[in-house]
């Protein structure tokens, strides 16, 4: 998808980054991927509160139309406990499965690892949930690695849940 473009998210596009998230709670229950994510778990306070928490909120759009985003962190001690300011966390990498081409994912990905880099930092970690095989191998699809797993993560809007904590070496050239 070559007309792709990345921003950061501004105030007027957080109904939109919740319609999003929703279809795509929809997408992974109309495929019996349970467990994950949930249809109105989230609402546009979510989204100011990791920018107001330092975290970065990056829109996908293709023309006018959102085609998908992410969340970016710089610390996830939730998850991985205090680390060293060396990595860069993904989180709520979702995309519009009516309106993105295939590989879009993939882009946003690259993308989001660029940004990692770009501030100089030489690891992307991102989890997903434990037992979600298909996923799990799409991110060790896309040169990420198991490296653990964290029980009872909380969550907001809903119950703590295990997961697959993965994550990818970049290089100091990268360039996705």
């Amino acid at each position: 998808m070559k007309d792709l473009q990345f921003r950061v998210a501004a105030d007027g596009d957080l109904a939109g980054l919740v319609r999003l998230r929703d279809d795509a709670a929809r997408w992974m229950l109309s495929r019996d991927i349970t467990g994950q994510w949930r249809p109105g778990e989230l609402d546009e306070e979510h989204f100011r509160r990791v920018t107001a928490r330092g975290g970065e909120v990056w829109l996908a759009t293709a023309g006018d139309r959102l085609v998908g985003a992410w969340e970016l962190w710089w610390k996830d001690e939730e998850a991985w406990g205090p680390q060293p300011p060396v990595a860069g966390y993904v989180q709520r990498l979702m995309v519009d499965r009516r309106a993105a081409a295939p590989g879009t994912g993939r882009l946003l990905l690259r993308a989001a690892e660029r940004r990692v880099s770009a501030v100089g930092r030489d690891l992307v970690r991102l989890d997903c949930l434990a037992g979600n095989a298909r996923l799990t191998s799409y991110y060790l699809g896309h040169g990420y690695r198991v490296v653990g797993r964290k029980d009872g993560k909380p969550q907001p809007g809903g119950p703590p849940k295990s997961f697959t904590l993965l994550e990818k070496s970049l290089p100091a050239d990268h360039d996705g």
